[in-house]
């Protein structure tokens, strides 16, 4: 999952503990699409590299984009085998016709415009080659949910009278752009797994280096991170922890 705008700031190491619970994600697409010895794999978004890592313990030769210079010292860290580049999922630094999978988790949407940013990931996979689009699941299906409207004012371009985002997990929603794109979806999946806190401190951490809506937030942050405790309540353990149930939506197309 990737940072918006690259603002990560000092909370990469933050964000890089959250992004380590999503291995469930990278290893069902993985399995899913057949990544293995000499696959070459790209992931744009990679922040922290756990996919990256993941993909390379198969024996895959992996590159990776992300908006963070934070981030990508820490994926360089985790796999140091990499290819890091540092820039804009609309503008891929790469020839055409590069990789076998391009894959981007919880990251084409947050482009300008997510066709552009789908069809440079067709761009740069061979032809016939794998994209992995994944995306939150639909709503409803996200214990996560109730935190958007505490964290969305302090995503770039917030626009408070605009309509709600779309729901890409709805059915036909992510096939219709992989296809505007010039992608051939292919197959849809959905997997549903757990982030889990041990405490309040824990939990804040982590909500606050995604986006990097902690620094956005600026002085209004302890207002932000009690209002963040305060629509989370319902999933507090009771150990004092916090289990936060999602659901995650594949695409996979081909290029």
């Amino acid at each position: 999952m990737p940072t918006v705008g690259g603002r990560v700031g000092g909370r990469a190491a933050e964000w890089a503990a959250t992004e380590e619970q999503q291995l469930p994600t990278y290893e069902a697409a993985i399995e899913r699409v057949g990544i293995g010895e000499g696959t070459r794999v790209l992931e744009v978004g990679c922040g922290s590299g756990v996919f990256l890592r993941a993909a390379a313990d198969r024996g895959a030769r992996v590159t990776g984009l992300d908006a963070s210079a934070a981030l990508l010292e820490l994926a360089r860290a985790r796999a140091p085998g990499a290819d890091l580049r540092l820039g804009d999922l609309q503008f891929l630094p790469f020839e055409g016709d590069a990789f076998d999978v391009v894959a981007g988790f919880n990251s084409f949407f947050f482009a300008s415009d997510m066709v552009a940013a789908l069809r440079e990931a067709g761009r740069v996979a061979v032809p016939g080659g794998t994209v992995v689009i994944q995306v939150w699941g639909r709503h409803g299906t996200c214990d996560l949910d109730v935190i958007k409207p505490v964290v969305r004012p302090f995503f770039p371009g917030y626009d408070p009278n605009a309509p709600p985002p779309p729901d890409l997990a709805e059915p036909g929603a992510l096939e219709g752009l992989a296809g505007a794109a010039g992608l051939a979806p292919r197959d849809t999946f959905d997997l549903a797994w757990a982030f889990a806190y041990e405490d309040d401190g824990a939990l804040t951490r982590s909500l606050l280096a995604a986006g990097g809506v902690g620094d956005a937030a600026g002085e209004r942050e302890p207002e932000v991170r009690a209002a963040l405790l305060d629509v989370l309540t319902p999933f507090r353990t009771a150990e004092g922890g916090y289990r936060l149930e999602n659901t995650w939506h594949f695409l996979v197309a081909t290029a």
